[in-house]
């Protein structure tokens, strides 16, 4: 077969054709899933590349090289989960080490922060403001990460990457950005100035909510030595059944992203002003307080929506009870229509009193709009506001 150049392709031929190259043996044109542990000998040490599946899997490898193209990152290692995939960075650090953080950020992240990684020595600070001098204030020479989510999760607040990327770089640290609900299809955190984009697969990249992944795409090829030490070492890996689970959904995404953000964006607007909701926040909405940088980095508005219940909890237990075509459950990203209480479900690890004065009250709701007909959806949300 001819040499590919795939360097100019574009994002939705990268997804579908990067990693995916025809088996030279078969000619079958959708890879082989290695399901194998182990790896024959021709004499010891002398074999084809692969030893050990914790070590390098064929099935990973292609997934991983694909992950680092749509990211147009150097290399990229992938996880059993994004907190493994988040694990590994965070193992890259020492004691004594400071992690700059934002505020609302994933409730597993801010726990392992606090409960697994303080007590090894990791020093974790969170900022309360997305403005960059904020950032600028906490950053000193004992940082040597800056962690951010843009979008962040529940919230919706978009930060400026570039901007705290150069003031992480200035300050000798680097920058890790999660990148999970924006996904490459919208926005790409490399070309911002990051160093480390981190996702959970599971979500959009999957895409059909029946795998578990994580991943870490790094813009200089030196960095993935110590992932992927730690990815080996700690063996936090993905099977091969999973990688070509999420294989399959990566073939899809730009598509499916485009449906997901139409229907968010109806959603938004449809729910803008509703006498139920004292708030309702999305991106792209020009009265979100970070529209300008979300337009600037993102090229849609994801489909994640949150809104705030002017009845607090009651009424938002009571809109959950009387869903019918979303399903009241975690996580986020897949075809299907999903909504959340991040105070009881994702983010219950945060203790009450920092949770609600980031703003994650017992009023929030969080909705993942699938890909489903845009009249059902609303539909649905209409009839069970008007319960709560």
């Amino acid at each position: 077969m001819t040499s590919k150049n795939t360097n100019n392709w574009g994002f939705a031929t990268r997804a579908i054709h990067v990693g995916q190259e025809p088996d030279p043996i078969s000619g079958a044109t959708v890879p082989p899933i290695h399901l194998t542990s182990t790896y024959t000998q021709s004499s010891p040490g002398n074999h084809l590349g692969y030893e050990y599946s914790r070590s390098g899997n064929p099935t990973r490898g292609n997934l991983e090289k694909n992950l680092a193209s749509l990211e147009k990152g150097a290399a990229g290692a992938s996880f059993a989960s994004g907190s493994a995939a988040t694990a590994a960075i965070l193992h890259t650090l020492s004691p004594g080490d400071k992690v700059v953080a934002y505020a609302d950020v994933y409730g597993g992240t801010f726990r392992m922060l606090k409960q697994v990684f303080e007590p090894l020595g990791l020093v974790s600070i969170f900022a309360n403001d997305v403005q960059p001098d904020t950032f600028a204030k906490l950053v000193d020479n004992k940082t040597k990460l800056v962690w951010l989510e843009s979008p962040t999760n529940p919230l919706l607040r978009c930060l400026d990457i570039a901007a705290i990327a150069k003031i992480a770089h200035d300050a000798g640290a680097r920058l890790a950005v999660d990148n999970t609900f924006a996904t490459p299809a919208l926005q790409q955190p490399i070309a911002l100035g990051a160093d480390y984009v981190v996702h959970s697969t599971t979500k959009y990249i999957g895409g059909h909510s029946d795998v578990i992944g994580g991943a870490v795409i790094v813009n200089d090829a030196d960095l993935m030595e110590r992932v992927a030490f730690y990815q080996n070492a700690t063996g936090g890996v993905p099977g091969p059944l999973d990688c070509y689970l999420q294989q399959r959904g990566i073939k899809t995404l730009g598509i499916r992203m485009e449906r997901h953000c139409q229907n968010a964006t109806a959603i938004a607007n449809h729910l803008r002003g509703h006498a139920k909701l004292s708030s309702v926040i999305y991106p792209f909405l020009e009265d979100h307080p970070d529209y300008a940088i979300a337009k600037k980095q993102m090229c849609a508005g994801g489909g994640m929506v949150s809104m705030v219940f002017n009845g607090g909890g009651e009424s938002a237990i009571r809109f959950c009870e009387n869903l019918s075509v979303f399903s009241l459950a975690e996580s986020l990203g897949g075809v299907e229509s999903l909504a959340c209480h991040p105070a009881i479900m994702t983010h219950a690890s945060i203790p009450k009193e920092i949770r609600e004065a980031r703003g994650v009250t017992d009023g929030l709701m969080r909705l993942s709009v699938g890909i489903e007909d845009i009249a059902d959806l609303i539909a649905d949300l209409d009839q069970a506001l008007g319960k709560a």
